[in-house]
């Protein structure tokens, strides 16, 4: 019976420890076009703090700020367009999961491809160089191979 009492607050304990109080943002929208709006923005726009989380997801300061920003660009009747030019412009290209294709994003959009390529190509190099050794190896000058020959016809 204590074992059981025991384990129950050992586990309420880790329960409670392990709960989060994060802030929960309580916007009122005037209709439920605005609100998808909002969460589509805030799932479409990144944290400028955190690594890869979006609006939606993070909870640092600067995202919420930004949640705040977007609902009141909301409430002011922006286009979604509109909001997400004044995000870029703040925050750069960063604040997009999507970057535009543009000459400082370049290094974005093909940078993952250059280095597959280019692993590729390593790749392909080391197996040509290795099957080269490897058939040089095989190879046996003239008097190896009569060497070689003598030996298997005295059996």
């Amino acid at each position: 019976m204590l074992r059981v009492v025991i384990g129950s607050l050992l586990l309420s304990f880790f329960w409670l420890s392990s709960t989060n109080a994060s802030p929960v943002d309580t916007f009122q929208f005037n209709d439920e076009t605005t609100e998808l709006r909002f969460q589509i923005l805030s799932k479409e726009l990144r944290c400028p703090k955190c690594q890869n989380q979006n609006l939606a997801d993070s909870n640092s300061k600067i995202a919420i700020d930004l949640r705040k920003n977007l609902y009141n660009l909301l409430q002011e009747g922006k286009t979604d367009q509109e909001i997400i030019d004044f995000m870029v412009y703040r925050y750069g290209d960063f604040v997009l999961y999507r970057p535009p294709l543009k000459e400082q994003t370049y290094i974005l959009w093909f940078g993952p491809v250059i280095i597959l390529f280019g692993f590729i190509m390593g790749v392909v190099f080391v197996l040509r160089k290795r099957s080269k050794v490897k058939a040089n190896e095989h190879d046996l000058s003239a008097q190896e191979q009569t060497n070689l020959d003598d030996i298997l016809n005295k059996k």
